[in-house]
């Protein structure tokens, strides 16, 4: 494992030597890595189509296209981002000028998973980079083809930036054991839980993006056709293989009969009506996943589809009707198995969502006003989307992440920029005028009454957070405080100090002149 070593010892090193904070070098980083998603587009595509069956057009949508543009909205915003935001000072403290600065972490590691194996490594990859961080990658092994195009290519186009060690899970568990200054992975609670107790050797701070079953609520509000349409491309997207996509349908059965003709219908529509001979649905991974979900689909009621060829890992989009303690209700399937489950109402569809680990989504499909509302407001979830699913992830504004068991941590545009960021509180302060000897020792009882008056004032939390006035402690504000301070002060100081005093107040007038740190950012100056 020496090569693991020293891979990250090389990161550490270009990280160490500073080149990565301009914002210069960071925005050439972002440009270099879309110019080889461009240049390298074939290569790349050939990669996915090897590992798991992608059309190329669903290859650039949801990888190759899905990073450039990343890439793109962060190289737009990043340096506008990067500047140091002011705080106000309070009067106790002042004269002196507040702020705080997005500054890098380190050598960040990404480690990524094999259904995506090129966005979920490559975006986050753009958010650590941006941030002006040096990373070592890890992409899956169960990938081997796109894994090999990223071992060739990101040497050429981001030499320095970022390393790429491939291999399983000796490789993992070495890379885990190094001292790094961020993790951030991809994958399922059961590796999570292995990444976060090695993170705990070091108290490295992890981002989790897990998955679990997100749910879709449907009911007769809505155009059940169209939504069927959106239900079948989130869910057989990638034949089923996506973090995000919908695990299962809730609704009346009065619902679900005609959804059922309908998803039969948008399956048909989209995939033909035998999708082995689709080159726009994509196969099984591997045969241990394919013998997984041949189990989960045998276990259960299948009411639709049901095909498969093992020798090319073929799984036609199949539709469930299962029963009470079914294994498919148990896990998360991660193929292309949708089971629709009964209920009685969108109360007893909360009740269930809520009685599972929080969803990485939620996706709800009505036109009630009250229906959105109470989902809205007695759920928790990685996200919440109406009327269409997984298409959040192609928001760059919006965090992309997971709540309790679906992850632990947010990306995608500001969001992975300050994922990848520590947020410095930076104050300065001159040593003239000396206005802290009002605090210093020894204490006196005129000191006493300045602090209490100025610097720590005694209050009474009310409602809505407002501090509710005591007439026999807490002083009035406003003017009339001013008034009382100053006749305190008058009473202690010398008053040739009172009047500066009152000058840097009126000067600085609680927010902070940044003049002299605004041409600079995460600790370089921008080029």
């Amino acid at each position: 494992m020496q090569t693991v070593a020293a891979t990250v010892a090389r990161a550490r090193e270009v990280f160490d030597s500073g080149t990565t904070r301009p914002l210069a070098w960071r925005l050439e980083q972002l440009g270099s890595l879309r110019r080889m998603l461009v240049e390298r587009r074939r290569e790349f595509a050939n990669a996915l189509a090897s590992d798991l069956g992608k059309h190329e057009t669903e290859a650039q949508l949801t990888e190759i296209g899905f990073v450039t543009a990343e890439a793109a909205h962060l190289e737009k915003h990043l340096q506008t981002w990067l500047r140091p935001r002011p705080v106000p000072v309070p009067l106790a403290v002042q004269p002196a000028k507040a702020w705080t600065e997005l500054t890098p972490l380190g050598v960040v590691l990404v480690i990524g998973p094999w259904n995506y194996p090129l966005q979920l490594l490559l975006a986050p990859l753009a958010g650590a980079l941006a941030a002006g961080n040096t990373v070592v990658l890890k992409p899956s092994e169960h990938a081997p083809a796109t894994s090999a195009a990223l071992a060739r290519w990101i040497p050429e186009y981001l030499p320095g930036a970022a390393q790429v060690v491939e291999g399983g899970i000796p490789e993992t568990t070495a890379l885990l054991a190094e001292h790094v200054d961020h993790i951030f992975f991809t994958g399922g609670d059961a590796a999570a839980k292995v990444v976060l107790r090695a993170a705990a050797e070091h108290l490295t701070p992890v981002t989790l993006e897990l998955g679990g079953k997100s749910p879709v609520y449907v009911d007769a509000s809505t155009d059940l056709a169209a939504a069927a349409k959106r239900i079948v491309w989130g869910r057989f997207m990638n034949a089923g293989q996506t973090c995000v996509a919908p695990d299962y349908v809730l609704g009346t059965e009065e619902v679900l009969e005609p959804l059922e003709r309908e998803l039969v219908q948008a399956i048909a529509a989209l995939f033909g009506t035998d999708s082995a001979r689709s080159e726009s649905y994509g196969r099984i991974v591997d045969d241990r996943h394919f013998d997984r979900l041949a189990a989960l689909a045998d276990g259960s009621t299948v009411v639709h589809g049901g095909e498969r060829d093992p020798a090319t890992r073929h799984f036609a989009p199949t539709l469930l009707r299962p029963a009470p303690g079914d294994a498919v209700m148990g896990e998360e399937i991660f193929g292309p198995l949708l089971p629709l489950v009964p209920v009685s109402g969108r109360d007893e569809a909360i009740r269930m969502i809520n009685a599972r680990p929080k969803p990485l989504a939620l996706y709800v499909f009505s036109n009630d006003a009250g229906t959105r509302r109470a989902f809205a407001e007695q759920t928790s979830s990685g996200a919440l989307c109406f009327d269409v699913p997984a298409a959040h992830l192609s928001v760059p504004g919006l965090p992309f992440g997971g709540v309790g068991g679906s992850g632990m941590g947010a990306y995608h545009g500001e969001h992975s920029l300050r994922t990848f960021s520590h947020e410095r509180a930076t104050l300065s302060k001159p040593l003239w005028p000396e206005t802290l000897a009002l605090i210093y020792p020894p204490y006196t009882k005129a000191k006493h009454r300045i602090i209490s008056t100025l610097v720590a004032p005694a209050g009474k939390a009310g409602k809505a957070g407002k501090t509710q006035k005591n007439p026999r402690s807490v002083p009035p504000r406003g003017p009339e405080l001013m008034q009382r301070v100053r006749q305190q002060l008058n009473e202690q100081l010398h008053l040739g100090r009172l009047l500066l005093l009152g000058k840097q107040r009126k000067d600085v007038a609680g927010q902070p002149d940044l003049g002299d740190v605004q041409h600079h950012h995460a600790g370089g100056p921008v080029q």
